[in-house]
């Protein structure tokens, strides 16, 4: 018997990450999902033969379920992990944690509260290219980081967000490209390089489409400055014509690290470049969700039996978010400017 009787709450597109993970898991198993379509609950639950449910409530009302992961719009992951961990499950939460850092505090409130875990899935740490940069920047062996470099330029149409009937509204998906899309490369940068003490910034919609069908940013740009004086550089859009591929770079005092798709590239003067292939297995995800779902998962419930922190617990999950918020203050972009 696997010690994890695991539901998840939402059933979209992302969900199906999730549910893969947890039947293909060795601590934990799927016993329930959720959704408020009820469509889309009932071919989730027949497919994995499992009870459905429409109302979270409902679901999070059964002693017999240990955990919650959290496949919703935006806006409803801090409710419902607040209302998951006050039941006494451990939550494990898509991007972003929530939409402000505001509820991310609640969150991990409601988590210290409770005695449960709370994670975030951040998966791209776990993609071994960008686990090894980070190790190598810390190690110091390239010497102190002086700047870093995050570029993620997407395509998002008009029916992408208005399909949706959440994305393209401050109130349900929280921001745009910054929040949705380009988060997880925020993250790394973060990850590897700390906060920043300061931060300039500007948001926008730049496309033509898109002008006038949504009210969050598909363009965003910041120049973040760390303690110690290393800076880096953040562009993020859905206004380009493809899912072109993430550009995430540090650069050292000795070398520069570039975390290409399938490799590290290290270049350092006067030294032949070198090239560490990625190891990470190979999923179908699209490449730029990143394959690292079932790793990250199964880490989290590792971590529970271990009794060990969480490496993205809800302090981790705030980071970026907190980063987020000051781009829109600074930029003078969205309702929180």
């Amino acid at each position: 018997m696997k010690a994890f009787r695991c539901a998840v709450i939402g059933c979209g597109n992302i969900s199906r990450r999730h549910t893969e993970a947890l039947t293909a898991s060795a601590r934990a198993e799927l016993v329930a999902v959720c959704d408020i379509r009820e469509d889309r609950a009932k071919a989730a639950g027949e497919k994995f033969g499992v009870p459905f449910y429409t109302d979270y409530r409902e679901l999070l009302a059964r002693e017999d379920i240990d955990s919650v992961h959290i496949c919703t719009p935006h806006y409803l992951h801090a409710p419902i992990a607040i209302a998951a961990l006050s039941a006494g499950k451990h939550v494990f939460t898509e991007k972003p944690m929530a939409t402000t850092p505001e509820d991310c505090e609640a969150m991990i409130a409601a988590a210290d509260a409770a005695g449960k875990y709370l994670g975030v899935c951040f998966q791209n740490r776990y993609k071994f290219i960008n686990a090894k940069l980070r190790e190598l920047v810390l190690s110091g062996i390239y010497g102190k980081p002086v700047g870093g470099k995050g570029i993620v330029t997407w395509y998002r149409d008009i029916p992408y967000y208005a399909d949706s009937g959440w994305r393209g509204s401050f109130a349900t998906e929280g921001g745009g490209v910054l929040i949705n899309q380009s988060i997880h490369t925020l993250d790394l940068l973060l990850w590897t390089l700390g906060d920043p003490v300061d931060l300039r910034a500007s948001c926008g919609i730049f496309s033509e489409l898109l002008e006038g069908n949504i009210e969050v940013e598909d363009t965003a740009t910041a120049h973040l400055r760390f303690e110690g004086g290393a800076t880096a550089l953040f562009f993020a859009s859905n206004a380009w014509k493809n899912n072109s591929p993430i550009e995430f770079e540090i650069q050292c005092e000795k070398a520069l690290l570039i975390a290409a798709d399938d490799e590290l590239i290290i270049r350092a003067p006067g030294k032949a470049e070198e090239r560490i292939a990625d190891t990470t297995p190979k999923t179908d995800d699209k490449s730029y969700w990143g394959n690292c779902h079932s790793i990250i998962i199964e880490d989290f419930y590792a971590a529970i039996s271990d009794g060990r922190p969480f490496a993205v617990d809800g302090k981790e999950g705030k980071r970026a978010l907190t980063v987020i918020d000051g781009i829109y203050k600074a930029s003078g972009f969205g309702p929180r400017a």
